[in-house]
Order: structure tokens, then C-alpha cells, then sequence
């Protein structure tokens, strides 16, 4: 059901939905300072979904973003657990068998955006190789 309908007075969507993606634009632009280059945002595979994914020389990198207001409930990295470190494996996985030209290298970052917008500068924190891919995959090449 789109919500959109119900509800027509809501024209931006939900605050939180602005707040993930706004995150996302912060991690993006870190990214870019050290170096990565663009591929995608936000890509669908199947039913996964991609934050981000960057590409670092001759490694192909999978962003998953995570933005809190604050860490009053802890921090943003708790929540990519075993499931959806799972599930963004699977992700990865499915979208490189659709590549024509195979990275060399992959890696799984998390980048945590603690922060909200127009709050001021947030604080941003990248964790480079954060999770290995799930064991039940296998690279298709």
C-alpha cells in the first residue's frame, strides 16, 4: 500500500527515510575524500539493497551506512548483525555475477553517520573491512 496516498499532506515521506538518506549523501562525500569512486547508491539486487558501492583502485567496495541521531542506544555498527551481514553478502554476491569485467579484490565497509540534518557537522566514522563475506557464498569467479 503507498502511504502516499493515505496520507497526501506528507509530502517529503517519513523523517526517518530523510534521515537514512541524508546519512547516506555524508557517507558518500567521506568516501570520496579518501579516494573512492562512485558505482552506485541505493542498489536493488533482488530483494537486498546496497547502500552504497565504491570502487578503490581495484577493489570493489560494499557500503552499508548506518545513521543514528545519537548513540544513547548504542552504536550504529550493533545493528549489521549475522543476519543482515548475511544479507548483504548475498547481495554482493548477486551482483557480481552480473558484472561483465570481475574486480580483483571485494570488501565489506560500515560507515556510521551519528548525527542528524541541520544539526551541525555529524560525526562520521569508516570501518574499513568490517565483515567478511558470509560463508555459504562463493565469489562467481
Amino acid at each position: 500500500m503507498n502511504w502516499r496516498r493515505l496520507f497526501p499532506w506528507l509530502k517529503r515521506g517519513p523523517a526517518h527515510l530523510a534521515t537514512g538518506q541524508w546519512g547516506e549523501a555524508e557517507a558518500e562525500r567521506l568516501l570520496r575524500k579518501k579516494g573512492l569512486s562512485l558505482v552506485g547508491r541505493r542498489v536493488r539486487v533482488d530483494r537486498d539493497e546496497i547502500d552504497l558501492i565504491m570502487r578503490a583502485k581495484q577493489t570493489l567496495v560494499f557500503v552499508e551506512v548506518k545513521t543514528r541521531k545519537s548513540e544513547d542506544f548504542g552504536r550504529p555498527i550493533e545493528s549489521v548483525n549475522r543476519a543482515k551481514r548475511h544479507r548483504l553478502s548475498r547481495a554482493a554476491v548477486r551482483y557480481l555475477k552480473g558484472l561483465r569485467a570481475k574486480p580483483a579484490y571485494i570488501r565489506f565497509d560500515v560507515v556510521e553517520v551519528i548525527g542528524q540534518p541541520g544539526a551541525g557537522a555529524p560525526r562520521l566514522v569508516h570501518i574499513e573491512n568490517a565483515f567478511a563475506l558470509s560463508s555459504g557464498y562463493r565469489l562467481p569467479w
